[in-house]
This record gives structure tokens, sequence and C-alpha cells, in this order.
């Protein structure tokens, strides 16, 4: 096998850009891969519209009207799937259903790598669409693990998860592009500390696991301001969040509001499979993140240079404390965790990796590249 002619990949993601997963999995690599030589074609089963329906309680036959529609589009994005070399999967082709596609691909010689950052194999309930729930199947992600030729996965427990069910699977971890960002200037000194939460109306319900803390913190402090982006009209009794509508551009602007980011999750099976997209995130843009102790934040974060990792609400608590009234230590630790990131999660280096994969399984495979 040569390296004389670029690499055709066919990247299939679950959403837009506007998704969080398929932005960061997938989206951000591709101006990187095409520099180092990869052809991308970019085909996402959701387009701005639906996916913004997707957010919404009600609209069932709106989305049963879209969903056919996508349907149709990914199946004619793979109608020449005999023209790429890879396709690549950032989760399942499509959101219900047995992989029967998926093994007819692999039967006639497609090379199929399956992409995952969550624990797909766990159910869990849609908040947004019964429906959805209904449909939602574990199988068939532990099926993908042993469809694929290669499992990309963002973390070594789902990795590990992958390997367990017999599946080839490796751990790309997610870039973070930190020249999105501005590098934090001192700020004004009169200026309120702002502790904010940034994600989407499925995950702000978090927060409610440290309410206790927050609140306390919100009644001792009447000073700190609260933001919370995306998370639609969010309201927790006794705290004043401030909630701003997400958006690419107003995602940059608001972090750099933020002093303190929050990555509350519960202490369960699901939160092992999180990849740290939001503290890492956080960390890019100079934002000192404080998260629950669990999962990929524990490799991800060292706690107290490069942000905080806690478990119970007394945690919570006296860090946050701690940050409010310091002003010296978070401009510390905002730069840290901004130089860590750079360090290890430039895009260039992530994209680099993916290329070396996507020849590592060709080869053992023996696929021709001609």
């Amino acid at each position: 096998m040569t390296r004389e002619r670029p690499l055709r990949v066919l990247f299939l993601t679950r959403y837009p850009v506007e998704g969080a997963s398929s932005r960061y999995r997938v989206f951000q690599y591709v101006p990187h891969l095409e520099k180092l030589g990869v052809q991308c074609t970019v085909q996402s089963f959701m387009d701005t519209a639906m996916y913004r329906m997707t957010l919404q309680s009600g609209h069932t036959l709106k989305k049963v009207w879209a969903t056919a529609r996508a349907v149709l589009a990914r199946l004619k994005a793979l109608s020449k799937w005999r023209s790429y070399d890879v396709i690549y999967m950032q989760r399942e082709l499509f959101p219900f259903g047995p992989p029967v596609l998926e093994r007819f691909l692999k039967k006639h010689g497609a090379v199929i790598f399956f992409d995952f950052d969550d624990a797909l194999f766990i159910k869990k309930p849609s908040r947004y669409n019964p429906i959805a729930t209904l449909l939602r199947s574990p199988e068939k992600t532990r099926d993908m693990f042993t469809i694929a030729d290669c499992t990309v996965a963002g973390n070594n427990w789902l990795r590990d998860s992958a390997r367990s069910e017999g599946g080839k699977a490796v751990t790309l971890e997610v870039a973070e592009d930190t020249s999105r960002y501005r590098e934090r200037a001192d700020v004004e000194p009169d200026r309120p500390v702002t502790i904010g939460w940034l994600g989407s109306p499925t995950t702000v319900k978090y927060l409610k696991l440290i309410q206790e803390p927050l609140q306390k913190l919100a009644s001792r402090y009447p000073d700190v301001r609260w933001e919370i982006i995306g998370g639609n009209e969010f309201t927790m009794e006794g705290v004043p969040w401030v909630n701003t509508s997400w958006s690419l551009e107003g995602e940059v602007e608001g972090l750099a509001r933020f002093d303190i980011g929050l990555m509350p999750l519960p202490q369960d099976e699901w939160s092992n499979g999180k990849s740290g997209g939001k503290a890492r995130t956080y960390m890019a843009a100079s934002v000192v993140p404080v998260c629950a102790g669990i999962g990929y934040n524990l490799e991800l974060i060292r706690h107290g240079e490069t942000g905080f990792l806690c478990k119970e609400n007394e945690d919570w608590y006296q860090v946050l404390l701690e940050l409010i009234e310091d002003k010296a230590q978070r401009e510390r630790l905002s730069k840290a965790a901004r130089a860590d990131v750079e360090a290890r999660f430039a895009p260039e280096k992530q994209a680099r990796a993916m290329v070396d994969l996507f020849y590592d399984v060709l080869e053992a495979k023996g696929a021709t590249h001609e």
C-alpha cells in the first residue's frame, strides 16, 4: 500500500456543526486533515433546523418528517461509498434500527471507523422525545464495536468498554483550538467575579446536583455574577442565573466573561463515558474549571494546578469560596490550564494522529489504496 495519492474519507456525523460532539469529533479536524492531504467529505444526519427542533419538546410530526428526509439524505451520501477509502461514522449511521446497512458495507469491503464519546451502550432516556427513547438501542452500539474495523473512543474507559465487547478500539482524545479564545488580560479591578456554566438544555439539569453549595455562595457573595450559556431558561431558587443563548460566536464572547466554569456530573457509569469537553473548553478559554471528580476529568485536570475536582457538596463550596476570594489563584490556574491544553490537545497534533490511524487500519486490513 502506498501514500501516493490523498486518502478519501467520508465523515458521517450525527449533528451539524452546532452539535458539540460532531463539532469536536469531526468538523474541527477537517481543515487540518485537508492540509495533510486528506480529501474530506462531511455529511450530517441532522441539518441545523432539525438539530434545533430536537432540543425542543413536542413537534412530533415535524420531527418524524425531518427524520425521513434525513434518512434519504444519508442514503444518498452512501450511494457512492466505494469512492472512499474510509467511512468514518461519528456514532451510528441512523439513530434507530439495527445496523443492517453497516453490516452490508462491511461485508462488501468498506473500511469502517466508529467514533463515540459517550456511554451509548447504556440506555438513557431522552428529555425531549419519548419516541427517541424507545428507539435508542445500547445493543446497536455494542454491535458496532465488532462491525467496525476500528472504534475511536473519546477516553480510555470507553475504549476499554469497546474492547471488552470484542472490538478493536483506540483512544483519540478530543482536540481543543485555543486560538478561538483570546488570552485573558488583567480584568478590571471592579468587575464582579463570574461563575458560569456552558452546555445544552439536556445537561443543564446537572447544576441541580450542586444546588446547595451554589445557594450558600450566592447568599454569602451577593456581588458574584452567575451565567448560563445554552441552558434555555434554567432557574434555581436563590441563585440569580443570567441565561444566555448559545451560538458559536456567542460561546467565545460568553466564556470571556467567565472566571470560573462549573462541570457537575452524577457519580455513575454514564459520567465515566464523558470525555471532558466542557472542562477542556473552559481551560482553553482561560477559565478555571471546577468539575466533578469522576472519569476522564481525573486524567484531564491536575487538582489545584489546572483546575479543581470535587465530589461532595462541601468540596464544591470550599473550592468556589477560595476562588471567589483569591484573584491571584484564579489567574495562576487559568494560565496553567490554557497552557496545558495548548501542549496536549492541539488540533494539528490530533489530526496527524487520526491520519496515522487511518493508514494503520488500511494497512492491517490489506485495503488497496490506488
